[in-house]
């Protein structure tokens, strides 16, 4: 069966999509630390981020830092957090989020409060910041993947 992530990748599910290209997307949250908290998630179904091919993993960090130095911009977050647990969806996963101090953290206070046009406002801001730095893998406006 397939992953929740696969389910979004798919467009069985909706997602706010950053980026896409052949080996993974990117794609906020819905249970954000901080608005604009996004997922990088391989496109190849693996439980476990230590069992990711080298190539990949290497990718999707180097699309992880693309998508903070957009938040980090964007946001005007003094760091960007960085993330891997993968307890809840056993498929391989980076969160990236802005942050603004220690507290932005703990993975038990997601937002509960955003709204869907903060969401999405959100999403387009950060793609709009990829597409300033030169990049073309990004999603377009409520794009699946």
């Amino acid at each position: 069966m397939a992953t929740l992530f696969t389910r979004i990748i798919d467009g069985e599910i909706p997602g706010r999509f950053l980026w896409s290209d052949d080996v993974c997307v990117a794609f906020l949250t819905i249970g954000p630390l901080q608005l604009g908290h996004a997922m990088v998630v391989p496109r190849e179904e693996v439980d476990h981020w230590v069992d990711l091919d080298p190539d990949v993993a290497a990718h999707l960090f180097e699309v992880a830092r693309l998508i903070g130095l957009a938040q980090r911009e964007e946001f005007g977050a003094p760091r960007v957090g960085l993330l891997i647990e993968g307890y809840e969806i056993p498929h391989a996963h980076v969160h990236v989020w802005p942050s603004k101090s220690s507290a932005d953290f703990d993975p038990h206070n997601v937002l509960t409060d955003v709204s869907d046009a903060d969401m999405d406002e959100a999403a387009a801001r950060l793609r709009e910041r990829l597409r300033a730095h030169g990049h073309h893998q990004v999603a377009e406006s409520g794009a699946r993947s």
